[in-house]
């Protein structure tokens, strides 16, 4: 089963779908937003990928008012309203991504925010590994007839099983996950790649949390067909996602070895091949 976002196709013999989280990194400025959405397309990643959230929908007024220092202010609300976007910032995100030819997205963590995504004609939608359990989101989501794509961080078997009960199959591709930042190598589990696979029949992917990107070109070798990475401009920066995130030299080196490891893999059909022929005549006994 293969899954169409933008003009691509996603599945089977179709090349690993690259995205790079931009998430919160862009610590409320537009203008860095734009850098790491240009150092995507430069680095020939597919699409980047925003967090849209409405803060009194997600967040309880007690969790605003907690006590929180940041460069917004004192509380967390300061905090939380200062890392998201508007209108105008996604309309220029909009048409910045247009300007350059890359697929842009968000993951949604309620349904106001679904809808404000909607008349930017997103390519599809993501529900974040938080939201894997919300129920209402999903049916919410998956009635605006649009691809999504399901990260499956902190879940059971058995709330996955529920989520892609309520998804369904069809134009689904569900990201394997560790919710940790960043990721401890020992508890990446990238086995579950293909157990996901045979189980779901659906695209499977790998999002990664983990410092490096050695453990993140594996899941390819093991199956997955959509790679996301956060990027940031530099590890170093203020914010809780920027330790678990990849520069831009790291993005161009994911980019350029998984699709090396695509290469590698092969049909899995062994054969002798003409440049072995001559080697062939020379050494065999």
């Amino acid at each position: 089963m293969k899954v169409k976002i933008g003009d691509r196709l996603v599945g089977e013999d179709e090349p690993c779908f690259i995205t790079v989280d931009i998430g919160i990194n862009h610590n409320g400025s537009l203008d860095i937003a734009k850098q790491l959405i240009g150092w995507a397309y430069k680095l020939g990643c597919d699409a980047v990928k925003f967090q849209k959230r409405t803060v009194e929908v997600v967040y309880t007024k007690e969790e605003l008012d907690r006590p929180r220092e940041s460069p917004f202010g004192i509380t967390n609300r300061d905090l939380k309203e200062g890392l998201e976007f508007g209108l105008s910032e996604y309309q220029q995100i909009d048409d910045y991504c247009h300007k350059l030819g890359i697929l842009w997205l968000a993951s949604c963590w309620d349904m106001g925010s679904v809808n404000f995504l909607q008349q930017f004609n997103p390519p599809c939608y993501k529900i974040a590994s938080p939201c894997l359990t919300d129920d209402a989101l999903l049916k919410h989501t998956r009635a605006k007839g649009r691809p999504i794509i399901l990260s499956t961080g902190m879940s059971t078997i058995e709330q996955i099983d529920h989520a892609v009960d309520i998804l369904g199959q069809e134009n689904l591709i569900i990201l394997h996950c560790t919710s940790t930042y960043p990721a401890n190598i020992g508890e990446l589990n990238l086995k579950v790649i293909p157990f996901l696979k045979e189980r779901y029949r659906c695209p499977i992917g790998y999002s990664g949390h983990e410092v490096g990107i050695p453990t993140t070109i594996a899941a390819t070798a093991l199956g997955a067909k959509m790679i996301e990475r956060h990027i940031t401009l530099d590890r170093s920066m203020w914010g809780s996602d920027q330790s678990a995130s990849v520069e831009p030299i790291g993005v161009e080196r994911l980019v350029r070895y998984t699709h090396a490891v695509e290469r590698a893999m092969g049909d899995g059909i062994k054969r002798v091949y003409e440049s072995e022929l001559p080697i062939m005549k020379k050494l065999r006994r």
